[in-house]
């Protein structure tokens, strides 16, 4: 067992060090199926995310999402739909992709990222996730001026490069509710992130393929020791990507939400093994849970 002071750690509100996410849960059947084999296993999911964007899902879907969340108390984080990544543009296709994929192109995407966060809005949803900084920008304002709910929380996407403590410190500045750092950096990085920031950090602790396909599950524990408050997110490595996703990938995508939920549960386990001592949150103060 390692020793780990829990005691001088920084916390969520309610003393936990630190939560869990599972992303790309695309769709309701994904997100029901995602309760149950948690429920199952007996470990509990603080948030998911949907990483195809609330414009790609019908009224109808977004509403039994919603209801779902606010029944379990599972925070809900929608990718603003329209991205450079869906567009006509050649950047975002090439093989340096991952920087361009999230960018928004012009003031019609600006404008049709305010329609889908609007829509959103409508039945609930308070929580999103962005990838494209004057995005940010544009949104904190309508929250100023009194056009969105003060209760939303703003996760910036690991599209967004946040690797170093002046960048994540310039995401808090600008408004940020949470930031997801890279997940290749170093113990020794998130801890100078962490010296400088107040705002909650999310990062993979297991990613896709994309993203490198790294497991650093058996380290999770020094990773929350450095980030906490800090909330793990459970992509999967040797699996399908599923963006943007449909009635067409809800049969795969529940397969990936069903093993994500046994990645958490192996995780758990390790946790209670080397860290005991370290609390997962409970989402008492979470402004992210939709309002159903």
């Amino acid at each position: 067992m390692t020793s780990t002071n829990a005691e001088n750690l920084k916390t969520y509100k309610d003393g936990g060090h630190y939560r869990v996410e599972v992303p790309s849960i695309e769709g309701p059947k994904v997100f029901e199926a995602l309760v149950k084999e948690s429920k199952n296993l007996g470990v509990t999911i603080n948030r998911i995310s949907q990483g195809s964007g609330g414009m790609l899902l019908l009224k109808s879907e977004i509403r039994e999402m919603v209801k779902l969340a606010a029944s379990e108390k599972i925070e809900i984080c929608l990718l603003v739909g329209p991205r450079a990544g869906f567009d006509i543009g050649l950047l975002a296709h090439t093989g340096s992709k991952f920087a361009g994929y999230s960018s928004i192109r012009g003031n019609d995407q600006i404008n049709a990222a305010i329609a889908d966060v609007d829509r959103a809005l409508e039945f609930g949803v308070r929580g999103f996730l962005i990838g494209d900084l004057g995005l940010l920008r544009v949104f904190r304002k309508r929250q100023e001026m009194g056009l969105w709910p003060k209760n939303i929380h703003w996760k910036v996407s690991a599209y967004v490069p946040a690797g170093n403590p002046a960048m994540v410190k310039l995401l808090e500045e600008l408004g940020a509710s949470s930031v997801n750092i890279p997940s290749d950096l170093t113990v020794k990085h998130i801890q100078e992130i962490r010296k400088e920031v107040e705002i909650p950090l999310d990062i993979y602790v297991e990613t896709m393929d994309a993203s490198g396909g790294t497991i650093r599950i058996v380290e999770m524990h020094d990773l929350i020791t450095a980030g906490a408050p800090l909330c793990v997110k459970f992509g999967l490595a040797n699996a399908k990507t599923l963006y943007p996703a449909g009635a067409h990938t809800t049969d795969e995508a529940i397969k990936i939400a069903i093993a994500k939920a046994r990645r958490v549960a192996v995780a758990k386990e390790w946790l209670e093994r080397l860290a005991p001592n370290l609390l997962q949150s409970f989402n008492t103060d979470s402004i992210a849970i939709p309002e159903a």
